[in-house]
């Protein structure tokens, strides 16, 4: 099967189909995809329920947050040497059934120790799927419009994830803090028999090794990775804030918060299909100063707005503004990371990139959770969010005419934006094969 072909004149391309081994591929690749992400923001609908049921303050709740996080970030760089030394295919099934044991013991547990434990299981496993996807959509597509078509599905699934996740806590919520926990394990163990049925056996005989952290001394990656880490760092801590008013203060119900936060994310599973058009009008060097100037904006009228404000002159005006920001900069950081580089430190640097980027939540959360717990009301966590926001626009702004000398335009073999992975950060194309 090698796509599209050229018709002779006169003649309407005809588009190949892909034949049934390849849909069931793609389907339990991008479903697992989905669930890594919806794992995010289902979690932190859950928050303030599992805080009063086990009786624990925001700062030990947010530990099931930050340790998703935390578990990403250093299985991340882990992932090309497993499948390097091992293949992908057990590396990634393994990591879809771990994904569902964890589950399942975490319907099953009360202690936080143990929670946050799981939490962390199930971060790795999501840094081993991910990103490998991404990797066997590379092998199998062939390159071309059939890759382009595989990626956009890939991307579908993984910028709808976080939008359903806060949907769908909303609901379990209502049968029960423990199914928030326990829901992914019929769900895995469906693509785990799937990904035994269609995942290929391929083995490289390359064995990466672990990216050198020399990689950062490069201007471009690190700006980006420091952007990004704060991007997702003050996001995130804005909606755990949000979170816990909204429950905890406003008294209002689980799925009528998350239908409060649906702005939040929904532009963006939207408009990323867009991504590459906007770069390459725009240019990424603008998107990413305008994508740190709106969040930046959002989190200081959050912070300045009268108490008892009703939602359309509080939250709804910041939450558009934050993610008015992601949908300038989400995709244009990812490729200013790696367009200076040569092809051959790309994957590395990827991994790299995302491991500062899941870090930026893993740090920024338990701070603003403190604040939250022991300052008087959400004042003082808001403003951390707000000076944290101050600093990564300086970023942007500080290196602007360095940056625009290397702004990379859309790469013409991927689609308009790269696939989402969990805490909504995508991993690139380019990544190193196991």
């Amino acid at each position: 099967m090698t796509g599209s072909r050229p018709a002779p004149a006169g003649r309407p391309v005809v588009r190949e189909r892909w034949d049934a081994r390849r849909r069931i591929l793609l389907a339990v690749l991008s479903g697992n995809m989905l669930l890594d992400a919806v794992e995010v923001s289902v979690v932190l609908i859950a928050l303030p329920t599992i805080a009063d049921r086990l009786g624990l303050s925001p700062l030990a709740a947010q530990w099931l947050m930050s340790g998703f996080a935390l578990g990403f970030a250093v299985l991340l760089p882990l992932g090309p040497v497993l499948a390097g030394r091992v293949g992908r295919r057990p590396v990634y099934l393994g990591a879809m059934l771990l994904f569902g044991l964890a589950s399942v013991v975490g319907g099953l547990v009360d202690g936080l120790a143990v929670l946050v434990v799981i939490r962390l299981l199930k971060g790795a496993c999501a840094a081993l799927t991910a990103p490998m996807g991404l990797a066997i959509i590379s092998d199998v597509f062939p390159d071309g419009p059939q890759r382009r078509r595989a990626l956009a599905v890939y991307s579908l699934f993984g910028a709808g994830g976080f939008t359903s996740g806060l949907l769908l806590g909303g609901v379990l919520l209502e049968a029960g803090w423990r199914w928030v926990f326990v829901f992914p394990a019929p769900v895995a163990l469906v693509l785990f028999l799937g990904g035994m049925r269609v995942l290929p056996g391929t083995h490289s005989g390359a064995r990466p090794g672990l990216p050198r952290p020399a990689l950062l001394r490069e201007g471009s990656l690190l700006r980006s990775a420091l952007g990004a880490a704060i991007l997702n760092g003050t996001y995130q801590s804005l909606l755990l804030v949000m979170v816990f008013q909204s429950m905890g203060g406003f008294g209002w119900a689980p799925w009528f918060t998350a239908l409060a936060l649906l702005p939040a994310c929904l532009p963006l599973a939207v408009t990323i299909p867009f991504a590459g058009r906007l770069i390459a009008r725009y240019g990424g060097g603008r998107l990413i100063t305008l994508g740190a100037l709106f969040p930046l904006l959002g989190y200081g009228l959050y912070l300045a707005r009268p108490e008892g404000s009703p939602y359309a002159l509080g939250m709804l005006p910041a939450l558009l503004l934050v993610e008015a920001g992601f949908c300038c900069s989400f995709v244009a950081l990812n490729m200013r990371a790696t367009a200076s580089l040569a092809p051959a430190d790309r994957g590395a640097a990827v991994s790299l990139y995302q491991m500062c980027v899941q870090l930026g939540a893993a740090v920024l959360l338990p701070l603003v959770a403190l604040l939250l717990t022991h300052g008087d009301g959400p004042r003082p966590a808001l403003t951390l969010i707000t000076a944290a926001g101050a600093l990564g626009l300086l970023v942007p702004l500080a290196v602007h005419r360095v940056s625009a000398r290397s702004d990379p335009g859309p790469d013409p073999r991927a689609p308009d934006g790269p696939a989402p992975h969990p805490s909504r950060t995508p991993p690139q194309g380019d990544l190193p094969h196991g």
